[in-house]
């Protein structure tokens, strides 16, 4: 078995379940199988136990393989980006945002606080370290240096910031930011991070200096409901799902949000008008594409005039400053998380209600549905690609 990562990085592989598995690209997958959702819309609740992480080989993403099946907990509440892996792919963090007990004899959903820390090294993959985040822990980042993580605490109104050094990481700092923040993102340089402030309609800004991030007290007032965001990789601009009704569908039209993170002071520039519910949010590596993820009335009645059988995901092209609406395309059930292969070449779409992913072609602005789809072994909450 290879242990030590210079070997790694030279042999291009991480061992997994006993499996030599191309290093990039691979992706994370979050499972929760404690929410389903009835004909009516309503949420249904099961005891937690069955939840799992599932790391995923991408060497062809046509033919994606399973090559590590993790039981861990997690959840679909929050945006789907509770779960990342290290710039180096050595290791992977999760936050569990909330947890099911009983009350009486029913079931209730209750925040929890714990962050999970995966080896990808090891053989085979697992947990190694715990740590205690504020009420519930949601979106999170790790910067390009590896170096810092910084995790959205819904329910707590906070971020937790993690030093991560190898495989050790520890919560150093814990910033109050006033308002509900579902997700934060690093700019690529690491100086700065975003926090959407969901509830509150606005984007927070953080400075990040040798290791201390600071809130600045400066928002920016975006679209309704910022639940999840992104940084293009070039570092221009930032774009949020603005998801609409308080998180969740109601026939009307949402925006996403364009912020222009090269002007003095970073600003909004423009809105763009998408379907319904966006939540999901991927820009390509090239800065040149971006996909929205829309629930598009997908979890609701079936009775609803907004219902239908399944979400799409809106293909956005960026030209400079100047984002603009492409097409939408027809996906699974409650479309969650949306993930570009390192290389741009395809989009994968997770699809809550269908246990499953949509594999999208890419070529240049062109995105078309390959028409293949990839089981995953539970309901796709979150997911996270790696870098190469």
């Amino acid at each position: 078995m290879i242990t030590k990562a210079s070997s790694l990085a030279v042999a291009g592989f991480i061992v997994l379940q006993g499996t030599l598995v191309h290093a990039s690209p691979f992706m994370i997958v979050g499972n929760d199988e404690k929410v389903r959702y009835d004909d009516q819309g309503k949420s249904v609740l099961s005891a937690p136990g069955n939840d799992s992480i599932v790391i995923v080989d991408l060497a062809n993403p046509l033919e994606p393989k399973i090559v590590s099946n993790i039981q861990l907990k997690n959840s679909i509440v929050g945006p789907p980006t509770n779960l990342a892996i290290h710039p180096s792919g050595s290791i992977a963090i999760v936050a569990d945002s909330v947890d099911v007990i009983k009350d009486g004899d029913a079931l209730k959903q209750v925040p929890d606080n714990k962050i999970y820390v995966i080896d990808l090294k090891s053989n085979p993959a697992k947990i190694i370290d715990t740590i205690t985040a504020g009420k519930q822990p949601s979106g999170l980042s790790i910067n390009r240096a590896g170096t810092l993580a910084l995790v959205a605490n819904r329910a707590d109104k906070s971020i937790t910031v993690l030093s991560i050094e190898g495989t050790t990481v520890k919560a150093t700092d814990t910033i109050p930011m006033g308002d509900e923040v579902s997700a934060v993102v690093f700019t690529p340089d690491g100086t700065h991070a975003l926090a959407t402030k969901n509830a509150a309609n606005k984007v927070a800004l953080l400075d990040i200096e040798n290791g201390k991030v600071t809130y600045t007290k400066r928002d920016l007032l975006v679209g309704l409901y910022p639940y999840n965001l992104e940084v293009s990789p070039n570092g221009q601009l930032a774009l949020t799902a603005d998801n609409g009704d308080a998180g969740t569908s109601d026939g009307n039209v949402d925006t996403v949000s364009v912020i222009d993170l090269t002007a003095q002071p970073p600003r909004v520039i423009d809105h763009v008008t998408v379907p319904d519910s966006p939540e999901g949010l991927a820009i390509n590596p090239q800065s040149s594409l971006a996909a929205a993820v829309d629930a598009y009335g997908s979890n609701k009645s079936k009775q609803a005039f907004f219902y239908h059988k399944d979400g799409l995901v809106t293909i956005l092209r960026i030209q400079g400053k100047k984002v603009t609406k492409l097409k939408d395309i027809k996906v699974g059930g409650l479309p969650e998380a949306a993930c570009f292969t390192p290389d741009g070449k395809y989009l994968l779409v997770g699809n809550y209600l269908d246990q499953d992913f949509s594999i999208l072609r890419v070529n240049g602005n062109d995105v078309v549905d390959t028409g293949k789809r990839f089981k995953v072994p539970g309901h796709p909450a979150s997911a996270r690609m790696s870098e190469r």
